[in-house]
């Protein structure tokens, strides 16, 4: 029998945590952790999920889609309309690589600290 367990956070490594949190407390809306600090910050989902943000002292950017520095996880955004999200996203300080591999569906974007992520259509 499997354990039942429950996802309850999602940590990403960073150099510098309470930026990247207001990056995606932008982006989502999603409230700030109460006790955030210079060292890990996070914002609480309605649900209970907590989406961390971790110091990491020489922390490396992943390269995608090279994969000097692999991406090693991304996260997965539903949104309503492509154009409009990622247009919000690029002026909070998204990025937009070059290689788009079915941008029709979804775009892959790049948040402040390097680690790639995708918004998908609803």
């Amino acid at each position: 029998m499997p354990l039942q367990m429950t996802l309850s956070a999602i940590t990403l490594d960073c150099l510098n945590p309470p930026a990247l949190a207001a990056f995606y407390q932008q982006a989502t809306g999603l409230e700030p952790h109460p006790k955030s600090h210079a060292d890990f910050a996070g914002l609480n989902g309605a649900d209970g999920l907590l989406i961390g943000f971790q110091r990491v002292d020489g922390y490396r950017a992943p390269r995608w889609p090279d994969q000097t520095v692999p991406q090693q996880f991304h996260l997965d955004f539903a949104v309503e309309d492509l154009d409009e999200a990622e247009a919000r996203l690029l002026e909070l300080g998204a990025g937009k690589p070059a290689h788009q591999p079915n941008e029709d569906r979804w775009r892959v974007l790049i948040d402040p600290a390097g680690h790639p992520f995708c918004i998908v259509r609803r």
